[in-house]
């Protein structure tokens, strides 16, 4: 049995979207449309859903069976979740696109994927909230209105393309986009502050002498190498001219880095799952490594403190979306668009939150958390009552904030977005070398 995170106070409504409901609102939807050619899902519900199944694959931190779930009982056809984590996910989309039909893509693989062929643009006219969007995740603006920062890829600079076969992208938006975003976040590491006993301030601190041993990085050199680039450039040992697309010397001065510091002893572990990052920080095998809030979420609701550590030099950022895989088409590609306007109707949006991420359309994730979530989650307000997780364990206490304040002040402060650099073939076969050494 599955556990929607209930707590006193919690709106309900939401629960959600009921069949009845998805349908009025896509009738709606579908009638304003009409012009744009709209197919939206009354044409479905005239067909036989119950025996349409969408293969949804993706990793295991959006791809969750809870979602999936709630999903097929509101919309009336079967949503089957495969937990695929994002490098794997990249070679089954290009090399077994037909075991796949929604594919949870993180925007820095669209450089990757997307020239591949094998996932369809989504038709924006077609999602009904797109307008709700933050400009964060829609157009590259930050909440001033300044563009986010450029080292690494934003996700605005991959999600839209001119014409329909285009391989390259849209410098600006466009109606067809490659991916409909969903979650994103600001990452940093985890740390177990209750054994390190100071303040933590610095990406530097990864690699400080005094936690030899207790390290960790996670071993995706996509990712790892720019979690290394932070505390490198952090220690004033490297300026790189964009973190996110090294030259091939920038490469070699962080990975030769990289090999010393192993050999010195400072790495405990090179994770490459959610579980093993969640095992080695609550076992207290390390005190600080790279992590994604859900795996905090996870050690925090074991009663262990553990803490997403804010840091003066910025956030690691990232986002992902939802790409209709290429052979969708008829009754398939239709119950793809219901789902992927269902998954932004807020229900997934709050559930996510939970897990300490966040959703592209803010507004109907807030309608669905509670006051307290809501002031915890997003806005950077101390919690007035305990504050639980996605599946009800308790992860927070009542009078504790959120890691870094709020939604505004996280994603505000970005210092790079997880990318594919052009030198990206060299990089891994660098990063393999240390990894191995």
């Amino acid at each position: 049995m599955t556990q929607s995170g209930t707590q006193s106070g919690k709106k309900t409504p939401a629960d959600g979207l009921t069949r009845r409901r998805f349908l009025q609102t896509s009738a709606a939807t579908a009638g304003a449309a009409a012009g744009a050619g709209v197919l939206g899902a009354p044409m479905i519900w005239a067909q036989e859903l119950k025996d349409v199944t969408l293969n949804w694959a993706g990793p295991s931190y959006s791809v969750i069976a809870d979602i999936a779930e709630k999903a097929s009982a509101d919309l009336g056809f079967n949503i089957v979740p495969q937990t695929v984590e994002s490098t794997a996910l990249m070679a089954k989309v290009v090399n077994q696109p037909e075991t796949i039909d929604i594919a949870d893509l993180e925007f820095w693989a669209m450089q990757k994927v997307w020239r591949s062929g094998q996932v369809q643009p989504v038709d924006v006219a077609k999602i009904a909230n797109w307008g709700m969007m933050t400009p964060l995740m829609r157009e590259g603006k930050n909440f001033d209105g300044s563009d986010l920062s450029r080292q690494g890829t934003m996700p605005a600079e991959v999600m839209y393309i001119a014409a329909a076969g285009d391989t390259e992208f849209a410098a600006s938006p466009t109606e067809l986009a490659t991916i409909m975003p969903t979650i994103y976040n600001a990452d940093t590491v985890g740390i177990r502050s209750d054994l390190i006993g100071r303040p933590i301030e610095s990406w530097a601190e990864l690699f400080n002498p005094e936690f030899k041993g207790k390290t960790a990085l996670v071993n995706i050199p996509q990712i790892g190498i720019m979690d290394a680039a932070m505390a490198l450039e952090a220690m004033g040992e490297v300026t790189y001219g964009d973190k996110g697309n090294m030259t091939t010397e920038e490469i070699d001065l962080t990975i030769n880095r990289l090999i010393e510091l192993k050999k010195a002893g400072q790495f405990r572990a090179f994770w490459s799952t959610f579980d093993e990052s969640v095992n080695l920080m609550a076992g207290g095998e390390v005190v600080i490594q790279s992590m994604w809030s859900p795996a905090v979420t996870a050690v925090k609701s074991r009663g262990i403190q553990c803490t997403y550590q804010g840091l003066k030099e910025g956030y690691r950022g990232w986002g992902l979306g939802m790409g209709l895989m290429g052979h969708l088409d008829g009754i398939k590609r239709d119950a793809g668009y219901a789902f992927l306007n269902w998954y932004l109707t807020g229900w997934q949006g709050a559930f996510i939150a939970r897990q300490g991420y966040y959703s592209s359309v803010p507004d109907t994730a807030k309608a669905n958390l509670s006051a307290n979530e809501l002031g915890y989650w997003y806005e950077g307000k101390a919690a007035t009552e305990d504050i639980l997780d996605p599946y009800g364990a308790v992860m927070d206490k009542a009078g504790a904030m959120r890691d870094g304040g709020s939604f505004e002040a996280r994603m505000g402060n970005v210092g790079c977005w997880n990318t594919v650099m052009d030198e990206e073939r060299y990089m891994v076969q660098r990063w393999n070398e240390f990894v191995s050494a």
